[in-house]
């Protein structure tokens, strides 16, 4: 196992720059996943700290050891891309022992290292199978496998289920973070799949245009977005425009952002960017949103009316956009009062925004 850490790590392709200035520390033993659109360039972040893409500037770490020139065979990494790569001509207990093998490792301490695998991916008796004999997860367990047999200090992961299907991934997804929490090592996962990243992180860096955005818990990320990207690419959002009427302190010390927005007041978490008369915007997610049974809250903070212009059952829940005085809010309601809703086409109705976040907004160019 070992720390990683990251040091102004950037990566140019000419006038290109794929790595902006990325820094970061991963703990030992913590699961961190690099979220992004593609060419954000998280796959690059990623094969440079696997040495397979060398930096331009900045440092690497493995704990306090200098990786910027360490050839990727002596970095002790394991590697999982998209592609299985297993050697089709090999057994699965071959392909398990490939890197035992080429280290010259022991006979006895090779076949009892495959058994051990064997038996965490849940494959014992399957050794002699070949990889043509095997469901895709189950290759996709092989892999990794190989990767863990080594007994790697970092674990390296390229959206290494991309290419299966929904069910399939929704399942190994947890497998490979089961195998992550046994061996307790340290592991970074690349993916474009929020709920992956969700699913399976201790911590999640939102990447776009080679920076990390926002670093931070799955609650971090979804309810206390730091920027307008990141409120926009995680999830759904509705976004409101706003003025800072005045920073108050709230509960527990916690500072409020008092928010004059679309003709209602909204109260947030106030981030330690804003004063008053700041320009913002305000996120609030569709479930978020609550619809009232009648107007007895109105005129209270995050209370507005609206009218019902779009309904939409999907099972679960029952999708809605409602008109706010020209201001579409779509909203997402679940539960038994989705039931009750499906007959409200064109009604009007009271809504309160509930669990908003606020980004200060750019400065006008």
């Amino acid at each position: 196992m070992a720390r990683v850490t990251l040091q102004d790590v950037t990566k140019r392709y000419g006038d290109t720059v794929a790595v902006d200035r990325v820094s970061a520390e991963i703990a030992d033993g913590e699961f961190v996943t690099l979220l992004g659109p593609s060419g954000c360039g998280k796959t690059t972040t990623l094969r440079m700290i696997a040495g397979l893409v060398e930096l331009t500037s900045g440092h690497i770490r493995f704990d306090d050891q200098l990786m910027d020139n360490v050839p990727t065979h002596k970095r002790n990494i394991g590697l999982a891309f998209q592609s299985h790569a297993l050697f089709p001509h090999m057994s699965v207990a071959k392909n398990i022992a490939f890197g035992l093998t080429n280290r010259r490792a022991p006979r006895a301490e090779v076949q009892a290292k495959v058994e051990e695998m064997l038996d965490m991916i849940e494959m014992t008796g399957m050794g002699d199978r070949m990889p043509s004999q095997l469901s895709g997860g189950q290759q996709q367990r092989v892999a990794l496998a190989r990767m863990l047999a080594t007994d790697p200090r970092v674990l390296l992961f390229d959206e290494p289920l991309s290419a299966l299907d929904r069910n399939l991934r929704d399942t190994l997804k947890y497998s490979i973070l089961e195998l992550q929490r046994r061996t307790k090592k340290t592991a970074i996962y690349v993916t474009h799949d929020q709920s992956e990243a969700f699913a399976i992180s201790d911590r999640i860096m939102v990447m776009n245009q080679g920076r990390v955005e926002q670093a931070g818990t799955q609650l971090d990320i979804y309810l206390r977005p730091e920027t307008e990207f990141v409120a926009n690419f995680v999830g759904d959002n509705n976004t409101l425009q706003g003025t800072v009427r005045a920073i108050e302190p709230g509960t527990d010390g916690i500072r409020e952002v008092v928010v004059d927005c679309s003709g209602m007041t909204v109260r947030a978490i106030a981030p330690a960017d804003l004063a008053a008369g700041d320009a913002v915007s305000v996120f609030v997610r569709p479930e978020h949103i609550e619809v009232l049974p009648d107007g007895s809250r109105e005129g209270q903070d995050g209370v507005l009316r609206g009218k019902i212009v779009q309904l939409v059952f999907e099972g679960p829940t029952l999708r809605m956009t409602i008109d706010a005085d020209g201001v579409p809010l779509h909203v997402s309601v679940s539960g038994t009062e989705r039931l009750a809703l499906l007959d409200q086409a064109n009604a009007s109705v009271w809504v309160e925004l509930r669990n908003p976040s606020v980004v200060k907004n750019p400065p006008a160019v």
